[in-house]
């Protein structure tokens, strides 16, 4: 009973073999796989011979420097997105943990920094808790949150943005190696421990596992609540991460809502060939996406392109992605 079926795929692998390699890489199943680099390579090209400084050091390290907020939420939401989830809370808690940041500072940059990471984590573990013991759906939970984090953090910060005065965060914000900002340099730093945990642990595979089939992998002994709760955490972290770098940059903890974030770390890890409904994912697609998504809005504030066309081209990047992703394997 089981030999059929292994011969049949060794022979549709034998004939896909076949092919010329022209036609593989036109096959809708691998422009799906390569979609994000083969978009960020068409844009660069397309804005560097429509604006020479597209591609010039300058703009290259404001690019990656604005990306490194972007990945390190990206990588989080790829946790969530792996198990079939989503965390709407994200850019939220984000928020809340840079007023928080705010707050705290003054009792010294270290103590601001747990504070931000403290928050995240309380955030992503209320979130895994309600959704996993709770057995309530991602969706509402994470919108709830996002509405609550919102509300706190403007409860915190009295609706003002406080001024943050720090040398290292300074530096931190500033500093380069090369073309390469030391914030970038974090959040691929985050993404290679993000890989290594995904792919090269146990944890890695029982979240997989509990993407691609929840029933299954509980059988087999997986605690997927467990798992659930542990991947919101982790969205929760890499939030609190996120705010220190956002405080770093804008030299300022601001309650005003980021829903931009929200909706490009969804809109990064589609790009990046993750499956909406779980069981496949990678790091370096999602971190790629997000890479995308930054040099097209710069590419279009290059061009004097109206902010209002903005979202729109960001949308249509998003659905091409989505449609693609229906040939993947």
């Amino acid at each position: 009973m089981t030999v059929a079926p292994s011969i049949h795929t060794t022979l549709v692998d034998v004939s896909e073999s076949r092919q010329p390699t022209w036609r593989r890489m036109l096959d809708p199943a691998n422009l799906a796989t390569w979609a994000a680099p083969i978009a960020l390579v068409v844009l660069a090209i397309v804005f560097q011979v429509l604006n020479s400084t597209f591609l010039s050091v300058g703009n290259i390290q404001s690019m990656l420097t604005s990306a490194a907020i972007l990945i390190v939420l990206t990588i989080g939401q790829t946790f969530v997105v792996a198990t079939a989830g989503i965390d709407l809370s994200i850019a939220s808690a984000m928020t809340l943990a840079a007023v928080i940041f705010g707050v705290v500072f003054d009792a010294g940059l270290w103590a601001a920094i747990l504070a931000a990471l403290a928050t995240g984590f309380a955030v992503g573990l209320v979130n895994g808790l309600i959704i996993a013991r709770g057995r309530i759906t991602d969706f509402i939970v994470t919108l709830g949150m996002l509405s609550a984090a919102s509300g706190t953090a403007l409860i915190f910060a009295d609706g003002k943005p406080k001024t943050i005065i720090s040398t290292p965060l300074l530096k931190l914000s500033t500093g380069t190696v090369w073309i390469f900002g030391y914030t970038f340099l974090i959040a691929i730093a985050l993404a290679v421990v993000a890989h290594i945990v995904l792919f090269h642990t146990r944890f890695g595979t029982y979240v997989l596992a509990t993407g691609g089939n929840t029933e299954a992998a509980a059988a087999t002994g997986v605690s997927t609540e467990r798992i659930k709760a542990a991947v919101y955490t982790i969205a929760g972290v890499t939030a609190g991460i996120a705010a220190v770098l956002l405080v770093a940059r804008v030299g300022a903890a601001e309650p005003a809502a980021n829903t931009s974030f929200l909706l490009n770390s969804v809109a990064a890890v589609v790009l990046g060939g993750v499956s909406l409904f779980g069981g496949r994912a990678t790091i370096a697609g999602p971190v790629i996406g997000a890479l995308l998504l930054t040099a097209l809005v710069n590419g279009l504030t290059l061009l004097g392109v109206s902010q209002f066309y903005q979202p729109l081209s960001v949308g249509v990047v998003v659905v091409l992605a989505a449609f693609l992703t229906r040939y993947q394997k």
